[in-house]
């Protein structure tokens, strides 16, 4: 079978992820493109890939390339992968897939037009736990669900000096900490319960007004110093929803949660039982029963198929955010080849996203429940 042809757009810190993976899944990493043509060439070289792109532009719309990975700053999104698209190409793109819900339907009519496959890394839906916990709510394990609630904390922009270009709403967009985290936090708990969020009340805050001018990486140490500029995005959202089934819910939302490096948490309470997961353990699925409480543990023995099928390495030995990155590639290309894989996360999950970041944002704004649109 031929290897997928395959470009990277954005050579930060996600697009060095999305390279790894393309490559683990056997395709062939053709050109790449950075911010500029001397970042895109150093990345080339780095990355191993066979040519350096002076633009995204101009990769996206290159012959000889059958997926692009879109992995820059979220303004971009919404005109590349269109791009990539009327080229005939297929594109993986990072989410939010636009800056709002009606750019991210443009795209989501692109694909369906174009018939091209239109994948986005909602990633922790690989967890192996993820799919046993999925398995277990599908077989009514947990009866009617009441309760949906969790939070989803990091604290990598805690401070003044921390600042990352998705604080500037013109390049990250209206929405930061919900749009960047929340929506990962939403899609997990949507695809795991099978219920879907209706109406919605928001609360946003912005608890660090000003940040440090300078210019920075993702997940970088804090700069020192400098001049500092007005932050217009939240850096923490507190949401009380209700679903379509008449459940209830409540998640929090934050950025400058000091110790909290990436901690995505849900818990599912229905009639029969309870079931939590936690991202920074995610080789365990806690279940509640009123008479006792237990812990399951990533064992392909005793995992539902689905959950089976992405374990890959043997129990105890740790699968991580990697691990997951590289599942969703290699489902992304095996749909591109003609298959189904089994809950890959597809552009109509980020026009979904970003409704309900559209709704919190519009519930913020007005103090009010909104619904969210379908």
């Amino acid at each position: 079978m031929e290897a997928l042809r395959t470009a990277v757009v954005g050579t930060g810190f996600i697009g060095r992820v999305h390279a790894r993976s393309a490559r683990l899944a056997g395709a062939r990493l053709v050109g790449v493109a950075g911010s500029s043509p001397a970042s895109g060439q150093r990345a080339a070289e780095e990355l191993g890939a066979e040519q350096a792109f002076a633009s995204g532009e101009e990769l996206v719309e290159a012959d000889g390339i059958d997926v692009v990975h879109i992995a820059t700053p979220n303004h971009l999104h919404e005109p590349l992968a269109l791009k990539a698209l009327a080229a005939g190409k297929h594109v993986v793109c990072e989410k939010p897939v636009a800056l709002d819900g009606d750019g991210a339907q443009r795209i989501a009519d692109a694909a369906a037009a174009s018939g091209l496959v239109v994948t986005v890394p909602f990633v922790y839906r690989f967890h192996p736990i993820i799919r046993e916990a999925r398995a277990r709510v599908s077989a009514g394990e947990l009866g009617r669900i009441h309760l949906l609630h969790g939070h989803y904390q990091q604290d990598w922009l805690l401070t003044a000096d921390d600042v990352n270009w998705r604080v500037d709403a013109a390049r990250g967009g209206a929405s930061r900490a919900f749009a960047d985290i929340g929506s990962h936090w939403c899609d997990l708990v949507e695809f795991v319960s099978g219920y879907r969020i209706a109406r919605l009340l928001a609360r946003t805050a912005t608890v660090v007004p000003e940040r440090s001018t300078a210019a920075t990486t993702t997940f970088s140490a804090p700069t020192t110093g400098g001049e500092r500029r007005p932050v217009d995005t939240e850096d923490a959202a507190l949401v009380l929803f209700e679903t379509a089934q008449g459940a209830l819910g409540s998640m929090l939302v934050s950025q400058v949660s000091a110790g909290r490096k990436n901690r995505l948490w849900f818990e599912l309470d229905g009639e029969h039982a309870a079931l939590a997961f936690d991202q920074e353990n995610a080789e365990t699925l806690w279940l509640g029963r009123r008479e006792r409480g237990e812990i399951l543990q990533r064992d392909p023995a005793v995992l539902a198929p689905d959950a089976a099928r992405l374990v890959t390495l043997p129990p105890g030995h740790a699968q991580g955010y990697d691990g997951c990155f590289d599942l969703f590639v290699a489902d992304t290309y095996a749909a591109i080849r003609g298959g189904s894989p089994e809950g890959l996360p597809l552009v109509g999950d980020g026009l979904r996203a970003a409704r309900i970041t559209d709704a919190v944002l519009e519930s913020a704004r007005s103090q009010s429940w909104i619904e969210v649109s379908t």
